[in-house]
Order: C-alpha cells, then sequence, then structure tokens
C-alpha cells in the first residue's frame, strides 16, 4: 500500500459534519464525517453537537478538536481520495 506524507494546512466548516479540508500536497475537498459516529467513544460522543465539531483546528498538521480528539491526516487523505473528494487548483 503507498501512501503521501501530508499534513492538513487549512480548514473551513461548511455546516452539519461537513468540512472542507485543505492539504500539504496542495489537493483539497470536501468531506462529511458523518460516519465518525458510527462507534461511540467518549472522545467523539461532544462532537455529534454540530457546534462543538465546528470548534475544529489545525494543530501540528492534524485535525484536532479542543477535547483532545484528532484525526491522522495520511489517513484522511487516503479516505477522501478513494472517495473521489479531491482535487486541486486549476493552476496545478
Amino acid at each position: 500500500m503507498r501512501f503521501t506524507i501530508v499534513k492538513v494546512v487549512d480548514i473551513e466548516p461548511l455546516g452539519g459534519h461537513r468540512l472542507r479540508v485543505s492539504f500539504s500536497d496542495n489537493s483539497f475537498g470536501e468531506h462529511d464525517f458523518a460516519d465518525l459516529f458510527r462507534d461511540p467513544g467518549p472522545k467523539v460522543e461532544p462532537l455529534r453537537d454540530e457546534a462543538e465539531f465546528a470548534k475544529v483546528f489545525v494543530e501540528m498538521g492534524v485535525l484536532t478538536w479542543p477535547n483532545g480528539f484528532d484525526m491522522d491526516a495520511i489517513k484522511l487523505h487516503m479516505d477522501m481520495a478513494a472517495a473521489g473528494e479531491l482535487k486541486r487548483d486549476a493552476a496545478e
């Protein structure tokens, strides 16, 4: 399995549990994180609230929330690529 080492460089909450995510390889896309809530857990439960979910920020290249939950950027990039969610600027 090949993977690209990438970091998240920017995010934009889009409402609900959707984010626009930009990566260090100049790719970007929109992703619905609703699948995150299939399995309950103490770090995930507070993020069911859309206002809490929207408090996401980038720390050291990964999506991070104030409660300490974070998400691996490489796996997110791979998942978004597999789903056809990633694009690149036309100038690339």
